[in-house]
């Protein structure tokens, strides 16, 4: 057929082809596909797959690509990246999405990294450990053997536990290693403290001691309390160290020289708890850089200024309850800006500014739960069989861990959480380390710790 009378004859048939219903022209193009020879066939082939399959990522600007994967869940996005290494490049390389989907695992995110793959490398890392703590998989255990007496007290700073014993020593271990680094003899301790050079200990005996780790000397011997010393702080800038004691008092000492600088009444219980800590929010009575001391028995929670000056007056008494019907665990979380106890009614979060209370968190089916730590993501808590992870933005357990028959403590002083940074959101690094650890009845210590990553 001529080139002419060709396109007169396409020009009809397209007409025509134009004014059939769908089910007409599917019908046309069956009889068609039907007459056609393996030539027609590629040729058709060929061009259906430039129509059909159009590559939106790879055709669209980068920027607009990114908008439209935002609107896609992870786990969806990390299908799409299978399917093509172009599609992979460019989904891995949106970050914004990566580090939401970090943000609402509960994950820190470092702005700073400007590696564009860096966030779906560290959201790969945080599904896993998210899926490990909601398997109950994410910990291991340990123990520390090496008293022969019951640990009354323990504390953790920066990979080292220390346990002071009714043995009359106090042992400081290496965590990761489990050895003992020092072992000196003490009085028989309820509390203790340490730094890289000295440890504090409160004793039955009424008495608080300090110690020279290197030689085992005891340096300096605080004596007044007429009962118990259930808990010490201290703070070297200030020169000062406290002690709350089963005489209902708080002291104030000296800690250079063991002079009694102040005696703090109002209590009515043992005090168990004693927390220096500096302020990080304004209020009529304190600014941020103010030292403050908490101290906590059965039922309250008291505020003190406190400074280089002798006398001080006490802020703020803070009760959950006015009759006395519930008492406080002894564990109390203090951190410059926020004041969080347990009872039975649940978590009480102050603010420190105002000492209102800013929320109530009531733990679903569990009505005996201590806290262990506190943080702006995670609340790591436990009662007599498990240890939980909570998340604190939906109040929900996540996780839970199982306890043997530790040893029951009053004070709080037999058990501890270990690295707290975690709790402010997980980040990859900080998810190492000690957990929580307790001591057992045998008078052995034991560890809950992380697991390394899979």
């Amino acid at each position: 057929m001529e080139k002419k009378d060709f396109e007169a004859w396409l020009d009809n048939i397209s007409i025509a082809f134009l004014s059939l219903t769908d089910l007409q022209k599917n019908e046309t193009l069956d009889h068609l596909i039907s007459l056609s020879g393996a030539v027609q066939l590629r040729h058709l082939s060929n061009n259906l797959e430039i129509l059909l399959k159009r590559d939106f990522l790879k055709l669209l600007p980068l920027e607009l690509s990114f908008y439209l994967l935002k609107w896609l869940d992870p786990q969806t996005l990390l299908t799409c990246c299978l399917v093509s290494k172009q599609w992979n490049k460019v989904i891995s390389a949106c970050t914004e999405v990566w580090q939401t989907a970090c943000k609402n695992l509960g994950w820190q995110i470092d702005d700073s990294v400007q590696d564009p793959l860096h966030w779906k490398k560290v959201y790969l890392k945080a599904i896993l450990r998210m899926k490990q703590l909601k398997d109950h998989e994410a910990f291991e255990t340990s123990s520390l053997i090496g008293h022969s007496a019951r640990v009354y007290a323990l504390y953790y700073k920066d990979g080292l536990l220390c346990t002071g014993s009714d043995d009359l020593s106090a042992k400081l271990w290496d965590v990761s290693t489990g050895q003992c680094i020092y072992g000196i003899q003490t009085h028989t301790c309820a509390a203790v403290k340490f730094d890289e050079q000295k440890l504090v200990t409160g004793s039955f005996d009424n008495t608080v001691a300090c110690w020279e780790w290197s030689s085992g000397a005891k340096t300096q011997h605080f004596r007044g309390h007429s009962g118990a010393v259930f808990s010490v702080d201290y703070n070297d800038e200030l020169d000062i160290l406290v002690s709350g004691s089963a005489d209902f008092t708080v002291k104030v000492w000296a800690l250079s020289t063991g002079t009694c600088l102040n005696t703090l009444t109002g209590h009515t219980e043992w005090v168990t708890k004693v927390v220096l800590q500096k302020c990080k929010v304004k209020s009529l009575m304190h600014s941020p850089g103010d030292y403050i001391l908490l101290s906590a028995d059965k039922y309250e929670i008291k505020i003190w200024p406190i400074g280089r000056e002798i006398n001080c007056k006490c802020l703020r008494t803070l009760s959950v309850s006015e009759d006395r019907s519930i008492s406080l665990q002894p564990r109390l979380h203090f951190d410059g800006k926020y004041i969080v106890c347990s009872s039975a009614l649940g978590l009480y979060q102050w603010d420190f500014a105002s000492y209102d209370i800013l929320r109530v968190i009531k733990p679903p089916e569990f009505s005996n739960v201590s806290l262990l730590g506190f943080g702006e993501i995670f609340a790591l808590l436990f009662d007599n069989r498990y240890l939980y992870i909570m998340d604190l933005r939906t109040e929900k357990l996540i996780s839970r861990w199982p306890l043997p028959e530790y040893r029951k403590s009053k004070r709080g002083s037999s058990f501890l959480a270990g690295e707290m940074s975690w709790l402010n959101g997980l980040n990859g690094q900080n998810d190492t380390g000690l957990v929580f650890a307790t001591s057992m009845p045998d008078h052995s210590i034991h560890l809950v710790l992380w697991k390394e990553h899979g």
